[in-house]
């Protein structure tokens, strides 16, 4: 007894051991390879610009150029060297910053996961959908004449959370993956950014809405009615309390600068996608608001009135797809939209030059034309705009087409080549090819702290070119443009072609700068990679030592005449391992991790039936398992369509994946009673377990636990059907209470089998059949949780589950009794725990998730909960998201040994049960820690792919987490089934 004593707290603590291992391996890669970009402390100041070779504000003011008309070049360039001595005029210098302010006050309504078919007319779009033109005032005023509004397609840069898209709109920076795990947890911005440049230079904010603003700023607002974000079932109250707020403050002036971010369209998404009732309700709703709102700021927009100069814009942070989710960087995610309204009134044009518009007519055959924005160019704009520094770590151009639109351009009509007199095209020339100056310089400045300050930086060779980009643009103001722009228009040349060129000149240093940017951004340590790298490469032999170690353990105690080598079957087991962690090294393969998964899958179901077949036995359970893996890889087809088994199971709407019609009361109730009857058999598979006499004592108080959960998420899914007319009484068990009640009696269940394990010693006899009877107990105190996370698509699944690994075992058990040579060493059970892993991959993406952050269900997070807790939710999502796929076929893993070992327990004389559990467990964690090996191996080779950010990074993130949550739970199964 105290020698298998001994060797069992060996495999624990060898488990532990590679858990520990696997821990320090991924968090060296992951400093490596998830670095943010280096955060630079320097702040912009308005003193800065006199170090610039652009114009300052002053020389900019027509109060301070009117003098009277010089005769020449020579006049005009003597006028500049008198004009930098004379005194500045301190009303004008208190008013403007950088460059002259072109707007008084700006309105920033943002519609969070506002999608740009949201905005954009239908008559953009090859096909009209439900949720388009939803959004008239905006069409309206973009197609009204001589008023001064455009609508834009604004394109984010992923990853599309709302943290990061929050802090890239502010700071003009682009965002850093890792800060995709702060978005329940905002920590503040301490870089430079919009809201501080504000702050700073004594412009009044007042925000409402949304409270990660004031997470991410909390020390910088005016005035701020923050409300919480995170109750992704919850509509109304953010959106409520900025309309409560949002009309009243429009005829305050206590503030130059308003923020209202409403959030419920994005709830609205994230609970029944886009194409719903609610969406549309929503939709209508914002048009409202946005309507009053217009006419408020119209209403005061006269000569000497409160809005005579403010701008409106209408934006969202980010898009979302039809399923309503995101955080990738699908075109649905990063398309929104952004509309700008300048009440000023002004007469002058944009050049053609600069206009990137389509066109086309609305629902009121209106001309609407739309041009395009990229996010990063909003922080420097808008502080254009309000003649504020530039933030500092801004790498973003100032829009012509928006910074026209109140600097002096008002209605976008076009300027063709031929129109160039005009006199305020001339006077918006100048004025916006300083800007572009000060905005270059800015960036330059920029580019040679981060390059001096950061560890790595840029390359010589990037930092080269970008630095003759600008200096050839430099040379260019220096002779021709700075001098002509500070003479007097009827004295001096018009330089309109100069201009342009110089203008071409900044944007093209500009484009250089961002596009390097988004290619380079990211320093990556290889050496701190390659060190994790090797540690995962050093858990890998671990796993095979170990593996070997207890091969030679069961050599000991039984030795089997037949054939010890390596079967086929084990051969072909490693291969197919070998296959799908080679797949990682190609994007497209990661795209059908799925597919590949269950294609797999059926392969090794094929092999097992040709012997079925052969041997004229288990044909039924063979192609039970055969027909079974295509209902998986439905599943998984449906997930990818990102329209998956959420339409159908959760959202109580019937997929039109499937050409379900909505009309169509018989499929419709079939998709309502499913659910419903697969909880019914597992709770008639648990109670027959029951009366058959095996489970005793607290197991079966556990089991019947169970089927009590069952019967309660039986109530809450028909209380909520509204096709099933059930009795009035149902309506008691909506709400929050019945999900707090099965997680508690999962936690009881958990707990009595913590005491039972603690109490009760199992010895050599009859210890495979109390583990199948403790593995039942632990499946099931599980399984109620998992199921009631996973929605309506959780009993299927389950049973589908059951059904599956009952066929593995079956067919294993057959091929062991078929086989006289056949040994219980690694060999033997390589190939059904290679078809148990495989079975488990396929369940993650059966279950409607994939390896992206949109991928996740957040709505999951909040079943019987309304308020927001980090801990809490956070295991919630976990459990919803690695429930069927890592923690349910790990604590199961037990009955594929128990039940094949029984059957030859009584030949070997001695019981070898825990050896090969744990050679299970080992060979089990072995193909979790190939999968991720090759996968690290993977984003090493392509951390410089255009989808690094979008693809391996998220699979990196979603498969070491899927390992060290297996580790753990490996650990605790050794804990409950050895020791």
């Amino acid at each position: 007894m105290g020698e298998k004593w001994g060797w069992r707290k060996w495999g624990f603590m060898v488990f532990f051991g590679i858990m520990l291992l696997h821990i320090t391996a991924i968090l060296l890669f992951t400093r490596g390879f998830l670095l943010t970009r280096t955060e630079l402390s320097q702040y912009s100041q308005c003193s800065d610009v006199s170090e610039s070779p652009c114009l300052s504000p002053e020389y900019q003011n027509p109060e301070l150029n009117e003098e009277e008309d010089d005769s020449d070049d020579e006049h005009c360039c003597r006028h500049h060297h008198r004009n930098q001595n004379q005194t500045v005029n301190p009303d004008i210098q208190a008013q403007s910053c950088w460059t002259k302010p072109a707007v008084d006050r700006i309105v920033i309504i943002i519609l969070d996961a506002l999608r740009f078919d949201f905005v954009a007319p239908s008559s953009f779009f090859e096909e009209r959908k439900p949720w388009m033109d939803k959004l008239p005032v905006l069409h309206k005023l973009a197609s009204k004449p001589g008023l001064a509004a455009k609508i834009f397609k604004a394109i984010a840069d992923p990853p599309t959370t709302s943290l990061q898209r929050l802090k890239g709109l502010t700071t003009g920076g682009l965002p850093t993956f890792i800060d995709v795990g702060n978005s329940f947890g905002a920590p503040a911005i301490i870089e430079d950014n919009l809201i501080y440049q504000l702050a700073q230079n004594g412009k009044r904010v007042v925000m409402m809405g949304d409270d990660t603003w004031v997470q991410l700023f909390p020390h910088h607002f005016h005035t701020s009615y923050p409300f919480p974000s995170f109750n992704v079932k919850d509509l109304h109250t953010v959106d409520n309390g900025c309309i409560e707020h949002l009309v009243p403050a429009l005829y305050k002036q206590d503030w130059d600068v308003l923020i209202a971010h409403f959030l419920g369209v994005d709830h609205a998404g994230h609970i029944l996608g886009v194409d719903s009732l609610l969406m549309t309700e929503k939709l209508e709703q914002y048009n409202g608001v946005l309507e009053n709102v217009v006419e408020v700021l119209e209403s005061m927009s006269g000569p000497g009135g409160l809005h005579e100069n403010t701008m409106l814009l209408v934006m969202g942070d980010h898009g979302q797809t039809i399923n309503g989710d995101h955080g990738g960087g699908s075109a649905e995610e990063v398309e929104t939209a952004l509309f700008a309204l300048s009440l000023k009134n002004s007469s002058s044009s944009l050049p053609c030059e600069f206009e990137s518009s389509s066109c086309q007519l609305e629902k009121e055959k209106k001309r609407i034309s739309i041009s395009s924005i990229y996010q990063l160019d909003f922080a420097a704009t808008v502080s254009a705009l309000l003649g504020l520094p530039i933030p500092f770590g801004s790498i973003g151009r100032v829009d012509p087409e928006l910074y026209g639109l109140a600097a002096g351009t008002g209605e976008p009509r076009i300027l063709g080549l031929n129109d160039r007199s005009d006199s305020g095209f001339e006077e918006w020339m100048k004025s916006y090819v300083n800007v572009l100056c000060i905005n270059s310089w800015q960036v330059k400045r920029y580019m040679d702290a981060y390059s001096a300050s950061s560890t790595i930086g840029f390359s010589q060779k990037d930092l080269l070119h970008v630095s003759e980009l600008y200096t050839r643009a430099q040379e260019m103001w220096s002779q021709n443009i700075k001098s002509s722009l500070l003479c007097n228009t009827k004295s001096c040349n018009t330089l309109s072609s100069a201009i342009m060129n110089q203008i071409d000149a900044y944007s093209d240093f500009l484009a250089t700068v961002a596009g390097l940017a988004r290619s380079k951004w990211t320093e990556f340590n290889i050496r701190i990679m390659s060190i994790g790298l090797c540690l995962m490469v050093a858990s890998l032999f671990t796993h095979v030592y170990a593996i070997k170690r207890l091969d030679n353990l069961f050599g000991l105690y039984f030795t089997h005449p037949g054939n010890s080598g390596i079967s086929f079957m084990a051969v072909f087991a490693y291969t197919i391992v070998l296959i799908r962690a080679s797949s990682f090294l190609s994007n497209s393969y990661i795209l059908e991790e799925g597919k590949v998964a269950s294609f797999l899958l059926a392969t090794t179901g094929i092999l097992q039936l040709q012997y079925a077949i052969v041997k004229k036995k288990m044909v039924l359970e063979g192609l039970a398992f055969i027909l079974l893996v295509p209902m998986l890889k439905l599943g998984i087809e449906l997930g990818q369509a990102k329209q998956a088994v959420n339409s159908l199971f959760l959202k109580f709407q019937p997929s039109w994946t499937l050409g379900i019609l909505r009309d169509s009361q018989v499929l419709m109730h079939v998709v309502e009673i499913m659910p419903l009857l697969g909880l019914i058999l597992l709770a008639c598979m648990l109670y027959k377990c029951i009366l058959c006499g095996a489970l005793k004592g607290i197991l079966k108080y556990v089991v019947s636990g169970t089927i009590f959960n069952y019967v309660l998420i039986a109530l809450i899914w028909a209380s909520d059907s509204d096709l099933l007319s059930l009795p009035m009484v149902l309506e008691a068990f909506k709400g929050n209470l019945i999900p707090r009640i099965v997680y508690a009696s999962s936690l009881l269940q958990l707990l009595s089998l913590a005491i039972f394990q603690i109490l009760s010693r199992e010895t050599g006899s009859g210890q495979e059949e109390s583990t199948v009877y403790k593995a039942l107990a632990m499946l099931s105190s599980w399984s109620s949780t998992v199921i009631l996370l996973s929605g309506k698509q959780g009993p299927l699944v389950a049973l589908s589950s059951v059904i599956a690994g009952w066929c593995v075992i079956k067919l294993t058990r057959f091929k062991q009794d078929s086989d006289s040579c056949c040994t219980e060493d690694s060999s033997f059970y390589s190939f059904p725990v290679v078809q148990w892993s495989l079975l488990a991959t396929s369940l993650f993406f059966c279950t409607g998730h994939w390896c992206a952050f949109d991928g996740l269900r957040y709505a999951a997070a909040f079943i019987g909960f309304d308020e927001f807790n980090l801990i809490r939710q956070a295991v919630l999502l976990a459990l919803d998201t690695f429930g069927f796929s890592h923690i349910l076929p790990i604590l199961g893993l037990p009955l594929l040994v128990a039940l094949l070992h029984s059957r030859r327990k009584a030949k070997q004389g001695n019981n070898l049960f825990p050896i090969q559990l744990c050679q299970v467990y080992l060979m089990y964690g072995l193909i979790m820690a190939v999968s991720v090996t090759f996968t690290i191996l993977c984003v090493t080779i392509q951390r410089r792919h255009l989808m690094v950010w979008g693809l391996f990074a998220p699979k990196f993130v979603f498969d070491v987490v899927g390992l060290i949550l297996s580790d753990f739970f490996i650990c605790l199964a050794s804990l409950y089934y050895l020791v």
